[in-house]
């Protein structure tokens, strides 16, 4: 790998503790912060400690730190008052903000690819049908296991929680999320495998 291979994951590291203090500047709930960056802040470190053992490919590195920006930019203004989501509300003449919509594509898109990366190096399994299959099954147990720690949010804090569920009066807000985790997991794998193969074929 090139120098500037080695260096990029720093740099991005760099990037996103920058975005991480930025986010915490007067959140508009603090405590519905903690929890949103959480994500973030456990990924970073884990990312740190396996740099050396278990390099990822520039590609995921990339699409990681887009979705910690994803993650921090909704810890900050909370997920329903995203300013970009009450555009595009407004824009489309939509009947709420969307954004949080968007994050859990995102949930379901980079997780794809790290799956995918961590099954294809770790495991026996070579791309194909199987592959494909479980790497969605991944990604749809992480949306469902994120969703049942907002459902433990909201047991322990009562309505102090609203903030971070974020359904904005939607009962059906939990399968909607799962649903969008799961194009995101489909979208990501019909549109970088190619690039992930060649990325992968330099590791």
């Amino acid at each position: 790998m090139s120098s500037k291979t080695h260096i990029e994951p720093f740099v991005l590291l760099g990037l996103t503790v920058v975005a991480l203090v930025a986010s915490g500047i007067g959140p508009y709930d603090r405590a519905t912060w903690y929890l949103e960056v959480a994500p973030v802040v456990i990924g970073g470190v884990l990312l740190a400690a396996t740099y050396r053992r278990f390099r990822l490919t520039p590609l995921l590195y990339r699409l990681i730190f887009l979705h910690a920006l994803v993650l921090l930019l909704g810890g900050h203004y909370t997920y329903a008052r995203v300013p970009a989501g009450f555009w595009v509300q407004d824009w489309l003449d939509l009947a709420r903000n969307h954004y949080d919509r968007f994050a859990h594509f995102a949930q379901g898109f980079v997780p794809a690819v790290l799956a995918r990366e961590i099954l294809l190096r770790r495991s026996p399994l070579r791309p194909g049908g199987w592959l494909f299959f479980l790497v969605v099954c991944v990604c749809l147990a992480f949306s469902a296991t994120y969703e049942l720690g907002e459902w433990l949010a909201a047991v322990l804090g009562g309505s102090a929680a609203d903030e971070f569920l974020g359904t904005q009066g939607d009962v059906w807000d939990t399968q909607w999320d799962m649903f969008m985790a799961l194009l995101g997991a489909l979208a990501a794998q019909l549109a970088l495998t190619r690039v992930h193969d060649r990325e992968l074929a330099r590791v």
